[in-house]
């Protein structure tokens, strides 16, 4: 009897208990549930979202180094997210605008340096502690804003030239001279850079740009490099460039660095020519060449040609153009048609006047040989050498 009073009350109480839980829509009996642990992913992805945020309300990424103390602060913590991978990986999930993508980098230490006027912050005359005035990083709008080393493909018209400055600097000709400003970077200069001799075949027009906020004035230069490729770099970052690598510039001996055009002097150019000519007479000979001396530009000697029988009253079209310096081109035309007399072509031509003409300045020789020929012409060694018409190649004289 004991059992059932003490099992009756308690049956009741739950019973009763439960109804008012169950009456209880509100939820206010339920029992608060414990908050649950902020994890370190958690605080990863909220300070990503606050980025995203930003990214979403105006449209850029949040600038590290701006004025606005909140804008810094999101954009150190972006630098942070592309710093690391694993924090990049933690919230990649969340990155619906790209921001995670590592910026692309330079393909070259000519872009790299392109893209950072250090000339210009050195210049800066209201001090480089006034950031006030820092020049903004400018972003290449096109690739031809970028200068790369590429392979040179008119290199064949520089090799003599080195092949050349090497033999006077072992005969002390010329010599190694520190490089001492950007007065130096002019055309027909040579420098050593890392190790490797560079020449400035040409300096452009001067180009307007806007740098840090400020207009500015650059040069590209086309520089050649004796390992046969070639940069079109602007002339202040050459000069960075020198600086850095304590570069050296060929010199004549006993010139000053001051004057030391003053020992390179372009003497003329000695060019290569191809007939267009649609006689079949002429037009079927191969490796028909003209190798010719001009002291102007190879165009204006050219621009009549289908008018002389120079030029086997036809059209040319110019193969190579050798720019000399410090050598009488005349003297390496003649030098040259000595070395390739037994290949001179045997034509006679008429002229618009009826009269015939010996044209002796063409040569059926292919045009490597030609090259080969000016670069060991340039380094003393033809002499050495002859040239085979049936094994098309230059051969060593039999002693």
């Amino acid at each position: 009897m004991s059992t059932n009073e003490d099992i009756g009350p308690v049956d009741f109480v739950l019973t009763d208990f439960q109804a008012v839980l169950d009456a209880d829509v509100d939820g206010l009996l339920d029992a608060p549930e414990k908050p649950q642990k902020v994890t370190s992913s958690d605080r990863l992805e909220r300070a990503f979202l606050e980025i995203a945020e930003f990214y979403r309300t105006h449209g850029r990424v949040p600038s590290p180094s701006t004025h606005d103390i909140a804008e810094r602060k999101l954009g150190a913590r972006l630098d942070g997210f592309l710093v690391s991978d694993e924090r990049a990986a933690a919230v990649k999930h969340l990155d619906e605008f790209g921001l995670l993508e590592a910026p692309q980098a330079p393909a070259s230490i000519d872009e790299l340096l392109e893209g950072d006027d250090l000339d210009d912050l050195l210049g800066d005359d209201s001090g480089i502690l006034d950031v006030s005035d820092l020049p903004v990083m400018k972003r290449p709008e096109s690739p031809d804003s970028v200068a790369q080393r590429v392979k040179s493909e008119d290199f064949e018209l520089y090799e003599p030239l080195f092949k050349a400055k090497h033999a006077e600097l072992a005969d002390g000709t010329f010599q190694l001279m520190p490089f001492t400003g950007l007065d130096l970077i002019r055309e027909g200069v040579f420098f050593v850079l890392n190790g490797v001799m560079c020449f400035v075949a040409e300096v452009g027009e001067d180009v307007d740009l806007v740098v840090g906020g400020k207009p500015k004035q650059k040069q590209r230069l086309k520089v050649v490099f004796e390992n046969g490729t070639e940069s079109a770099m602007y002339k202040q970052s050459l000069m960075t460039r020198m600086y850095e690598a304590q570069g050296q510039v060929l010199a004549r001996t006993g010139h000053d660095t001051a004057d030391i055009l003053d020992g390179d002097v372009e003497s003329g150019h000695i060019y290569v020519l191809q007939s267009l000519s649609t006689d079949p007479l002429i037009a079927n000979i191969k490796d028909l060449h003209k190798i010719g001396f001009s002291t102007t530009s190879v165009e204006q000697r050219v621009k009549n040609a289908e008018t002389s029988p120079t030029y086997l009253m036809a059209p040319v079209k110019v193969v190579a153009d050798y720019r000399l310096y410090n050598v009488r081109a005349s003297w390496l035309e003649h030098l040259l048609h000595r070395v390739f007399a037994e290949v001179r072509l045997d034509l006679t031509q008429i002229d618009r006047k009826g009269r015939d003409y010996d044209p002796s300045e063409w040569f059926v020789v292919p045009r490597d040989m030609i090259n080969q020929a000016v670069a060991m012409i340039m380094s003393g060694e033809i002499t050495e050498y002859v040239y085979d018409m049936g094994a098309q190649r230059l051969t060593r004289r039999k002693s």
